[in-house]
């Protein structure tokens, strides 16, 4: 019999499964930072030859005595980098005479988001508050949305009642 039984706290069933992924995840982090600093024993410089070119593995060694110092290299630096990150206008969105054409998933997604609201700045607050886990604050949520489904079904119940009784009504009176 599972009368007696407590139901699943679907809260902390998915708190233990963002726990779980995100200690896989800080693992993961681990695991590649201690790869990242192998690798970098040794500095690793871009080639001169191929500007943009693959890195190579940079090896010390004494230049013969008599040489002379290497002149600098400067790269050819673009003062355009600010127009480059800025999104051009894309042509399908506008019309042949430059007017905003009609987006119909854009007008849904603002509905969408419109009606959704703003999303919660603190979710620990709101879990405790849905769990009901700060006392003296209110009912739980879920005791909430048992009453209100409650209401619901009673509300539908009479107005079924109310209108087969309106239709007996007017099938009796009918001749």
């Amino acid at each position: 019999m599972s009368w007696f039984k407590k139901k699943p706290d679907p809260i902390s069933d998915r708190e233990q499964a963002l726990s779980n992924e995100i200690a896989s995840l800080e693992a993961q982090i681990q695991r590649l930072d201690a790869q990242l600093q192998q690798d970098q024993t040794q500095p690793r410089l871009r080639s001169t030859a191929i500007p943009h070119g693959a890195n190579v593995p940079h090896q010390p060694s004494t230049p013969p005595p008599g040489t002379p110092p290497h002149e600098p290299i400067f790269e050819q630096v673009t003062q355009d980098w600010l127009k480059a990150a800025e999104e051009p206008p894309q042509a399908d969105h506008f019309n042949e005479l430059g007017v905003r054409k009609y987006d119909l998933p854009a007008l849904l997604r603002r509905l969408r988001d419109h009606f959704r609201g703003p999303s919660t700045t603190n979710p620990k607050l709101v879990s405790y508050l849905a769990a009901g886990g700060i006392q003296g604050l209110g009912r739980p949520l879920r005791y909430e949305k048992r009453v209100a489904r409650n209401r619901f079904i009673l509300f539908v119940v009479a107005l079924l009642a109310v209108l087969l009784g309106l239709l007996w009504v007017f099938a009796r009176h009918r001749p």
